[in-house]
This record gives C-alpha cells, sequence and structure tokens, in this order.
C-alpha cells in the first residue's frame, strides 16, 4: 500500500545553473535562469527554493557548481548552454565528471523531441546523471527549446503527443530518496506506477 501524502506539498531545493561566457561577463542577458525558473514555478505545486547560478564555460567551473549544489540539498539541478560540439561547449563532460550514475534516456529523449524541429539537434549533447540523492539535467540553451523538452510536444487539442523529459523526474527523485514532486497536469504530468502513487487523506 503506498505512502499518504503530508497536507500541502513538501518544499524542493532546486539548482538552476546558465552555462555562458558572454551572458556570465555582461556582453548579454542571460535568459536560461529565467525560463528554467518560470517553466518550473508552473510545473510543480511544491513550494521551491531556488539556487540560481551563472557561469562561464569552464569545466572545472561547471563541475564545482553542480558539486556545491548537490552538496547543498538540491534534489534536482538543470543545466542551460554549453552542450553542442563548439570549443568551449564543455558542460556535458564537467557534468560526466561528477556522475555517481548515468541516465542516458533524458538525453535520447530530448534529442528526440528537438528533432521534430532541427535536424541539427543531433548535434547536441546533454547528459544526465545522478550524484548521491541529487538528479542533474543538461537543457539546452533556448528558452523555447527548454520547454518543449521540459513539457514535451502537444497536439492541436491538448493531449499528449511526445512526453517530455519532466514527466519521469518525480519518480526518479522518489527512487533516489528525494521529496515527493506533485506537478500540474495542465503543464506536465508525472507517470509513477500505480503502487508509488501516493494521496491525501
Amino acid at each position: 500500500m503506498s505512502a499518504a501524502l503530508p497536507p500541502t506539498p513538501e518544499p524542493v531545493r532546486i539548482g538552476i545553473v546558465s552555462v555562458s561566457d558572454r551572458a556570465s561577463n555582461g556582453v548579454y542577458e542571460d535568459k536560461g535562469l529565467p525560463a528554467l525558473e518560470e517553466w518550473l514555478t508552473r510545473a510543480l505545486k511544491n513550494p521551491i527554493a531556488f539556487e540560481p547560478r551563472l557561469i562561464p564555460d569552464e569545466a572545472e567551473r561547471i563541475s564545482a557548481t553542480l558539486v556545491e549544489l548537490a552538496d547543498a540539498g538540491c534534489t534536482l539541478v538543470l543545466t542551460t548552454g554549453g552542450t553542442g560540439p563548439a570549443l568551449r561547449d564543455v558542460t556535458p563532460e564537467a557534468t560526466l565528471a561528477v556522475a555517481h550514475k548515468e541516465m542516458p534516456g533524458f538525453g535520447e529523449q530530448m534529442r528526440q523531441i528537438s528533432l521534430r524541429f532541427v535536424p541539427t539537434a543531433i548535434l547536441s549533447r546533454q547528459v544526465a546523471v545522478i550524484r548521491d540523492k541529487s538528479l542533474i539535467l543538461n537543457l539546452p540553451g533556448q528558452p523555447k527549446a527548454i520547454a518543449e523538452t521540459l513539457e514535451g510536444l502537444k497536439n492541436a487539442d491538448g493531449s499528449q503527443a511526445v512526453p517530455g523529459i519532466f514527466a519521469a523526474v518525480p519518480y526518479c527523485i522518489d527512487l533516489i530518496g528525494g521529496p515527493y514532486l506533485e506537478t500540474d497536469d495542465a503543464v506536465c504530468k508525472a507517470f509513477r506506477p500505480k503502487t508509488a502513487i501516493r494521496t491525501r487523506t
């Protein structure tokens, strides 16, 4: 029998990291952090404490930031930027360097979604990993692509055409011992096996 939920959704701490040389140096305004925060605020019913970071494309700095956020209790850490083939794109390498487990299905699904729009999606190298009790996901750099990969694609009638990666995130967090994430089904319906679904009594 599944456990009962507390009276209100559990609070969650989420790290959001924008990786960009130019944005971190003030050459242009960063759009990654606001896009991540906006989408997560819409998608989750849980109270969220965000830990934002804007950093340059430096592998050691990225790895250190991910470790810092995991150690600070961020159940979920989302990065944006630095996942292409350019010489300065090192986010995937920096993420894998701090991984305890790799979760390849997330990157595979992100590329499948992006391929619906552009053939250059095959150049994307996003990865997902687990470090201790933190799930770390590399996302695309553009706000539109961030929302598409998280939320998935919908038909004209609003039904789900292609599942987004976030549908699997809450159950993954369950399995690594994190808080029970509750989503707004209108934005992104989380999938859990029936035995893992909790209800309020």
